[in-house]
């Protein structure tokens, strides 16, 4: 059971989902944050040169009919936005009430990034062994450090909260339950993760965390219950839009949706105030007969 009371807080992440549009990226801030009232609205930065090896960046696209490129690696620079496009989504984000954050997939981006001081930065499951990274992060940066263990191994977790503890800053962390695979089968899901990271780490980050790509909103919700304060989930315009996220995002009105259960949900997670509720005093003496 959720014993903790504090409201959900939601992330909808765009990601990429903007096809390298950066007007799409604002409407897209515009709609997550007014339509869906979403927390947090969440992009990514990467250096392609630093993440890739020649090989990599010069291969082609794993599958040719998402690709913005004749290679991989021109189709990652299409979908990339300057720092400087970054401080603008922030304030656009600024603009309509939500909090803006971005994920960090190497130290070239994390640098680029800190000065805009946001609020919470992001590292991915493909990124919480790069520890050069996550050193910069707890060195360099104030704010909450947020962190997927898709991908990660029992041991691999141990080493990564032991790193943020011995930095200081594992009360600043936020770790998620995640299985990377887009979109992730309901039998994959795993939800029971989350209460194991609870039992292991709650009382050492600052909380956890779940980061879904699966299809539908039903998880979320038993995520909520089990314990999970944070919830990531992929936002698009479309779903039938090129790209390899689309498929396992939320359109808008999903989205909304979302929010929308998971703070009405969380609201009923609670025991009674008073043995019997005032609502239910009325029913008492219209219905209930005491022999």
């Amino acid at each position: 059971m959720n014993t903790d009371h504090s409201q959900p807080k939601t992330i909808a992440e765009i990601g990429c989902n903007h096809c390298g549009d950066f007007e799409t990226a604002l409407e897209m801030i515009r709609v997550a944050a007014q339509f869906c009232r979403a927390d947090v609205v969440k992009f990514q930065k990467r250096h392609p040169r630093e993440l890739l090896t020649e090989e990599e960046y010069n291969a082609p696209h794993p599958n040719p009919t998402n690709a913005y490129g004749p290679t991989y690696g021109q189709h990652r620079e299409f979908l990339e936005f300057t720092a400087d496009q970054h401080r603008q989504l922030k304030e656009c984000c600024e603009e309509w009430g939500t909090v803006y954050s971005t994920s960090v997939w190497d130290v070239t981006s994390a640098r680029e990034i800190i000065p805009l001081q946001p609020t919470l930065l992001k590292v991915p499951s493909a990124c919480n062994l790069n520890f050069n990274l996550l050193g910069l992060l707890a060195d360099s940066y104030g704010g909450e450090i947020h962190l997927s263990l898709g991908m990660t191994s029992h041991e691999e977790e141990d080493r990564v909260v032991g790193f943020f503890e011995e930095k200081g800053r594992a009360k600043d962390l936020v770790i998620y339950s995640c299985t990377s695979g887009y979109p992730v089968a309901f039998e994959d899901i795993c939800l029971h993760e989350i209460v194991r990271l609870k039992e292991k780490f709650g009382f050492r980050v600052n909380s956890v965390g779940f980061s879904g790509h699966h299809l539908g909103i039903a998880a979320d919700t038993a995520a909520l219950a089990l314990g999970a304060v944070w919830f990531e989930r992929h936002f698009t315009l479309d779903r039938t839009q090129k790209g390899t996220d689309h498929a396992a995002s939320l359109e808008p009105d999903g989205l909304r949706k979302l929010v929308r259960d998971l703070r009405n949900v969380s609201k009923s997670l609670a025991y009674k105030r008073e043995e019997i509720l005032p609502v239910e005093l009325v029913q008492r003496q219209k219905l209930k007969h005491v022999a």
